[in-house]
């Protein structure tokens, strides 16, 4: 609890958004008797300790305390760290990850660079003294040995300390072994550079060389005395990263290469390799429209088709997947006749009735999934729910015909959280759940234990993980419908207390609107931002127009080599459909966003100055040119193949800057300068393109700020600095006090 004297700015900001306090990255053992979890101390602690919950006793045991293991002192980051978390979106302390063996009995973490080891049954911790700074320390399936990466190197160390040795390292300084490059980790969800053997004796590496990447430099104005960053950065249309795959033995001694045709497929997306079969990649082209299943020969590196894909727009990538079956079947999902749908081996066990988003787990007769209503779902539902499910698969013998009797009827699939509301996800091991399951009338998750019966009935609930998080001192109040004839979905936030007599409000737009950001979703706490702007006095709309996550492919494929015109034509329509239903002031509408939102901010205020009246531009990409080759390469293709459309995506080329006949509207571009994800070149151009034009503007530089905006100061004060912007640009009343 907290008090209702402290502001939500501040807040929402010392909370990290609410998430500290709250049980994370939760680990069942396969026995069912304990669960290891992240937690911090209370909803403003920013260190999380690891602890453990007796599944047999309810009780909670911290096993291992940062501020213990480091005797107090102050945790430090080696630089490798600092982008593992920038690229995962970290901002918190502490044990941020840990990895266990396979019996759930030993844990390895990092901190500061130092390598430590807990015993999970014992609670007892130690480090092991080993060259460091020590990044992504994994145990061997079987406990006995500890992988790690130092200074470009993978490492191996007995889980006792001893034996401590090198298996592969950095031929120069351009080299790393066992971490993901900047591409992988950004944009294909891959944050892992290596992969031990389900029986311990040897690990796939991947090798990363970034020598062909161009060389950027990102500089503290600030702190002048301080040399520029160096970043490796793969531009749209510049060379990427040469990534190569390695089975290394325990000694070191024996080193072989997997081998595919890099010129064909260059991008490493997954690798799976679990007792169920032989290793398993995913490789995809350039493009993104065609990609290969391979398995991996673990006695010559050779590698072998086991499936090929293509799609004329791209290739969607999917967390848990691919992987095998315990009978050795592959486990995928894929884009059918216009739906996402699940494939055991040849078996097509889903359809158009759900809508696949992620595999959590695979096991002897079903997938655990997470999944919202599809287009034939065949009745209306609120737009933003995700459900986890078992979906039941046949057995081998029972037939692979492809399609078949997919999902054997909707009554097959077993609910495990609501099947009409809220936002789901859990992990498993064994018979034993740990269900993560957020709605709208309540703040944060609720984490509980389930146990599933071996007769496919309903989950028990054993446990509650308790949430130590602050409860938020505003209660959101999102109104979640379908907008217009395209459908779009959307929430509308009102003031508290507001009465239909007082007329029309100022609207604010408060969209993401790209891919990968889905915002209009049945979770209380994703929408408290929206609702302290509605606070203010504004109604805030939320639309998620095609290009947005969870409705289908044809849904999110309509943005190809269309990024600018489909999203922005979407909000207008959602906007103009609300407006019907709603108490919007059409004469006053401002926007705002950041990152894919910032550019359609920009977008708004340049493009159709007839609908949109102010915006604030936070960390916009400008010039797609100047953002990375996986992401941008697949909506736009290629810049030497595509330049039109890179040029009607681009706010700098856009000829609504320089055109007389448009009406200026004011815009506040903040960026932070030392994002090496969205370049502050991006809002650099766009304000030099903007004076250019004898257009006014505001620029707010954020110092030392990266594209994520942890910094409790930042954070709560950038909110209190737009509402002053979004009053004065809209010509409103003081704010209420």
């Amino acid at each position: 609890m907290v008090s209702d004297s402290v502001s939500f700015p501040r807040q929402y900001a010392r909370t990290q958004r609410f998430t500290l306090g709250v049980p994370r990255a939760c680990t069942p053992s396969p026995d069912g008797t304990r669960l290891a979890f992240l937690r911090t101390a209370h909803g403003t602690d920013r260190s999380h300790a690891l602890w453990v919950l007796d599944l047999a006793t309810g009780r909670e045991r911290c096993v291992a305390n940062p501020a213990e293991l480091l005797g107090g002192a102050e945790e430090e980051l080696p630089p490798e760290e600092r982008a593992r978390r920038e690229r995962s979106r970290e901002g918190s302390a502490g044990i941020v990850g840990y990895a266990t063996d396979t019996a759930v009995r030993v844990a390895a973490f990092a901190l500061s660079g130092r390598l430590f080891v807990t015993e999970l049954e014992t609670g007892v911790s130690r480090e092991l003294p080993v060259p460091g700074p020590v990044v992504d320390p994994r145990p061997s399936p079987d406990g006995r040995h500890v992988a790690y990466v130092a200074r470009g190197a993978l490492r191996v160390v007995a889980v006792d300390g001893d034996d401590d040795r090198a298996l592969a390292e950095p031929e120069r300084p351009e080299v790393t072994y066992g971490l993901a490059e900047f591409v992988a980790a950004e944009e294909m969800d891959r944050h892992r550079g290596y992969w031990w053997a389900p029986d311990g004796s040897r690990l796939l590496v991947a090798r990363v060389d970034t020598a062909p990447v161009a060389r950027w430099w990102i500089a503290d104005p600030s702190r002048p005395e301080q040399p520029p960053t160096e970043v490796r950065y793969p531009a749209a249309g510049t060379p990427n990263a040469e990534v190569t795959l390695h089975l290394l033995d325990l000694t070191g001694d024996q080193r072989r290469e997997v081998v595919w045709d890099r010129t064909e497929h260059p991008y490493l997306a997954r690798v799976h390799w679990s007792p169920a079969g032989p290793p398993l990649l995913l490789v995809q082209r350039r493009d993104q429209r065609h990609q290969r299943y391979l398995t991996v020969d673990t006695a010559t590196g050779r590698t072998t088709t086991v499936l090929e894909e293509t799609d004329p727009d791209w290739l969607e990538l999917h967390d848990g997947v691919p992987g095998w079956s315990p009978d050795g079947r592959l486990v995928r999902i894929a884009d059918v006749a216009g739906a996402r749908v699940l494939y055991v081996g040849d078996q097509q066990v889903t359809d158009d009735r759900l809508h696949l988003r992620a595999v959590l787990d695979v096991g002897e007769r079903d997938v655990l999934v997470t999944a919202s209503p599809g287009e034939g779902a065949g009745r209306e539902r609120r737009p933003g729910h995700v459900a986890v499910v078992r979906v039941p698969y046949p057995p081998r013998h029972a037939g692979d015909g492809a399609g078949g009797d997919a999902g054997r009827g909707e009554a097959a699939w077993r609910f495990l959280s609501p099947e009409d509301e809220g936002v789901a996800s859990a992990v498993r091991r064994g018979d034993t759940v740990v269900l993560f399951h957020s709605t709208l009338d309540r703040p944060g998750p609720r984490c509980t234990v389930l146990r599933l019966p071996e007769d496919d009935g309903p989950a028990v609930e054993v446990a509650t993980l308790a949430s130590r998080a602050e409860t938020p001192v505003l209660t959101a109040r999102p109104l979640l419908s379908h907008a217009g004839a395209a459908r779009i979905p959307a929430a509308v936030l009102l003031p508290s207390g507001y009465r239909p007599e007082q007329g029309p409000l100022p609207v604010l737009l408060d969209p993401y609107g790209g891919p990968h950001g889905q915002r209009v979703v049945q979770s209380h706490n994703a929408h408290l931002v929206s609702q302290w702007f509605a606070e203010q006095g504004f109604a805030v709309v939320v639309a998620d127009g095609r290009g947005t996550p969870g409705y289908g492919p044809a849904w999110e494929k309509a943005i190809r080599q269309r990024v600018a015109e489909v999203v922005l034509e979407d909000q207008v329509a959602a906007l103009h459909a609300l407006a019907e239903e709603h108490p919007l002031d059409l004469d006053r509408v401002a926007v705002r966003g950041w990152s894919f939102g910032g550019l359609l901010a920009g977008l708004a205020v340049l493009r159709r100055p007839d609908v949109f009246h102010a915006a604030i531009v936070g960390a916009p990409v400008t010039d797609w040119r100047l953002y990375d080759t996986h992401y941008t390469e697949r909506y736009l293709g290629l810049p030497a193949e595509a330049p039109a459309a890179y040029r009607a995506s681009s706010l700098v080329d856009d000829e609504g800057l320089v055109a007389a006949a448009q009406p200026h509207r004011p815009m506040m571009l903040v960026h932070g300068l030392a994002d090496d994800n969205v370049a502050v070149a991006h809002t650099l151009r766009l304000s030099s393109a903007l004076l250019a034009a004898g257009r006014p503007h505001e620029v707010l530089p954020l110092s030392g700020v990266t594209h994520m905006t942890p910094q409790e100061q930042v954070s709560e004060n950038l909110l209190l600095l737009q509402v002053a912007f979004l009053r004065r640009a809209l010509g409103l009343d003081a704010p209420r006090p």
